[in-house]
């Protein structure tokens, strides 16, 4: 942990280092984007052929087409295999994230404007959705709740899941948590292929009006090509975490903290901001003890060497203004008032308030999603929620005398745009309408 860098505010070069830190790692390079334009195509024009092909090369497993779908029985049973206190866990997490998000679903709404037209928004649930389920280097059941739930909550009246099956093998606690949140049916393919599998439909997956979900950087670039031919929920990148502290937190649980970040990959990015040297230093020495202790190990160092690093701050305020350039997808705030610091931060997907929020509980049993913008989209993007999974239309309403007035108006500006056939819709209302 000693390779990771510390960068000082205040120090020359800051700025050009801050750049760098941000520079985005999910921009697919050049060879992935052609991986994923062929993978794209063939499924596309080849259909379930291609499926199973591409699934034999890289999961093995799904000799036939037919053997892509999980069936149904499966699912409904997974729960018998998975050791009862995980699916205690599960169901405790399902109701604790039903809770959260069942206070995000929109309502239609309509208002009388006082001159004869009734104007409104019509909310309905998209109808179908595919949800991509992660299943390389680990198995993600807190992934199907996550996605499913909120899409379940809103009204949606299928929901189709893909997860890659090495070897053909799958994780029964993703099936399980499958059944418990409501998927329809569930297909043992992954990568780009499945995001095209889902986009444009084959024999055997149906196309789908959304796909949402996390995935390597393939599924992202296959995200970024078929959006417009379906919607997406967001482009992921690397997972990322920034820790606030002034030095009141526990040194082994900022590393901790910083830990269960930059496990998910080599690419993830986790930053710690303090206010506090002597602090960190301990933070530093608490990561090399914690270290041995780790499965991934090696993943976590990968991740910290490249990725991570210690900013050191003049105080608090300066801490904020890092953590907006910064908007991470995850947000610690390890300070001793983290309410009066709150006001401060602009950009996160997501904000844990104090020592005890510790992000992980947002991965998996808080509540609200854990599926978050990434890339500093956390500017302008929000998190996973039921809004995703819903539409709205506007509707107007106007009666003869109304519609006319409305016209006069609209027959001006179109005239005034150049747009005769718009101008003389509107005028035969005013002509005809009164």
């Amino acid at each position: 942990m000693k390779t990771i860098p510390v960068l000082r505010s205040g120090a020359p070069g800051f700025e050009q280092r801050i750049g760098a830190l941000l520079a985005s790692a999910s921009e697919p390079d050049a060879a992935t984007e052609a991986e994923v334009a062929a993978i794209l195509r063939a499924v596309r024009e080849r259909g379930d052929a291609a499926l199973v092909e591409y699934t034999q090369r890289f999961d093995g497993g799904a000799p036939d087409a037919a053997s892509l779908e999980v069936p149904a029985a499966r699912i409904a049973g997974a729960a018998r295999d998975i050791d009862p206190g995980l699916l205690a866990a599960m169901n405790a997490a399902a109701g604790r994230i039903r809770a959260f998000h069942e206070r995000q679903v929109q309502q239609s709404w309509s208002f009388d404007d006082g001159a004869g037209c009734e104007l409104g928004q019509r909310i309905t649930p998209l109808d179908r959705v595919g949800v991509y389920v992660p299943g390389g280097k680990a198995a993600y059941p807190s992934t199907v709740l996550m996605n499913v739930i909120p899409a379940r909550i809103a009204g949606v009246g299928e929901i189709v899941m893909t997860v890659p099956a090495p070897n053909g093998e799958l994780n029964p606690a993703v099936l399980a948590a499958a059944s418990l949140a409501g998927v329809n049916r569930v297909f043992r393919v992954g990568g780009a292929q499945a995001i095209a599998a889902l986009a444009f439909g084959t024999e055997t997956i149906p196309a789908v009006d959304k796909i949402v979900g996390p995935g390597n950087r393939w599924v992202a670039a296959a995200k970024r090509r078929v959006f417009g031919t379906v919607g997406i929920d967001m482009v992921a990148g690397p997972s990322e975490v920034v820790v606030i502290s002034d030095g009141s937190a526990d040194p082994e649980w900022a590393a901790a903290d910083l830990f269960a970040q930059a496990e998910h990959d080599e690419d993830a990015r986790a930053i710690l901001i303090t206010t506090d040297e002597r602090w960190l230093e301990r933070v530093r020495a608490a990561m090399e003890a914690l270290l041995p202790r780790m499965q991934r190990a090696s993943i976590i160092r990968a991740a910290l060497e490249r990725n991570g690093a210690f900013i050191l701050v003049r105080d608090l305020a300066e801490a904020a203004a890092v953590a907006n350039r910064i908007a991470p997808e995850h947000l610690g705030l390890a300070v001793a008032d983290p309410r009066a610091l709150l006001p401060s931060i602009r950009h996160a997907g997501a904000i844990f308030l104090g020592h005890h929020a510790s992000e992980v509980l947002g991965d998996y049993c808080a509540g609200p999603n854990h599926v978050l913008p990434t890339g500093r989209a956390a500017r302008f993007s929000s998190p996973l929620g039921v809004y995703d999974f819903q539409k709205r239309s506007s509707t107007v309403n106007c009666g003869a005398a109304a519609g006319a007035r409305l016209a006069e108006t609209a027959a001006v500006m179109a005239a005034a745009e150049g747009l005769t056939a718009h101008a003389e819709a509107a005028s035969l209302r005013m002509r005809k309408g009164r």
